[in-house]
């Protein structure tokens, strides 16, 4: 600053002016760039360890330390040659000859299966509780990939063992919607039940974390296989689901085809007790009632 500068206040108010305003845009330069640098991190830490954000895999059970009579473990190899475990679980009254093959979420094993399974077993369903690859004690490690495979042995158990897929009700919670929605567009069951479905994981992971969803190698895309199933469809959601919410839900349901029935249950989160019992139970009873007789 000069001496005419120093001893004129309205040009040296000016000057420092310009200072403030440079120094403010290096601030926000810098600010920027460090903003970028740790979005960049978050990115490439979803790339490299995404499944580990995805798949929560949980331990071993025993049928029978859970509470289910009727249920046994059973085992089933992949295509890919992995033996996978699962219970299936008999009814308990008079068989109806319908089975129904349980998929489940991604921080779940079969024992969330278990409610579920015992309403079922009462009302004469059979049920296969699946787990997948690297869950319940499963070897290998989960993908959508590896996980299409697993649904597709599961549902070639049952067919093996008397439950043709015409007599065969697929049922999913969360990711297992996902999951059975892929295995009925190449595998067609009697009809299909979805419990708080999402149009695809990307859109889910996007809701969280804007951008985020684009990096998502296991996209789960529910709408892309909906066009292929031609069954009845029931789709279940809760209007207070934080996880998946229940918008995603109604635009699956939007786009099925022969769509049964959609409930959206006010103020039921994602894993409140009412999707744990009779109540689905119910649901899917009326489903295969309708597409069975």
């Amino acid at each position: 600053m000069s001496k005419t500068d120093r001893r004129d206040p309205a040009r040296r108010a000016a000057v420092l002016e310009k200072r403030k305003a440079r120094y403010r845009r290096r601030g926000l330069a810098v600010a920027w760039a460090i903003v970028g640098a740790m979005v960049l991190s978050l990115m490439v830490t979803t790339v490299v360890f995404q499944r580990d954000f995805i798949y929560y895999p949980n331990g071993d059970a025993d049928p029978g330390a859970v509470g289910l009579k009727t249920g046994e473990d059973i085992s089933f190899i992949t295509a890919d040659g992995l033996t996978l475990k699962a219970w299936f679980v008999k009814p308990t009254v008079t068989s109806n000859n319908i089975a129904v093959l349980f998929a489940h979420g991604n921080a779940e094993d079969r024992s969330g299966g278990i409610g579920i399974a015992q309403a079922l077993a009462h009302l004469g369903y059979s049920v296969l509780l699946m787990d997948y690859r690297g869950y319940g004690g499963n070897p290998g490690h989960p993908s959508q990939a590896g996980i299409a495979l697993d649904a597709s042995a599961a549902a070639g158990w049952l067919h093996d063992h008397g439950f043709p897929a015409s007599r065969t009700v697929y049922v999913g919670e969360s990711l297992g919607t996902a999951v059975v929605t892929q295995l009925a567009a190449s595998d067609p069951p009697a009809a299909l039940l979805l419990r708080s479905p999402f149009t695809s994981l990307s859109a889910v992971v996007d809701g969280w974390v804007p951008l985020l969803g684009t990096v998502i190698v296991d996209r789960f895309d529910t709408l892309g296989y909906l066009p292929k199933i031609r069954v009845p469809v029931t789709v279940l959601c809760g209007s207070a689901d934080t996880m998946v919410p229940a918008s995603q839900s109604r635009t699956v349901a939007d786009h099925v085809s022969d769509l049964y029935r959609f409930v959206e249950l006010p103020d039921v989160g994602h894993n409140d007790d009412v999707w744990e019992g009779s109540y689905l139970a119910q649901q899917i009873d009326d489903l295969a009632k309708h597409a069975i007789g």
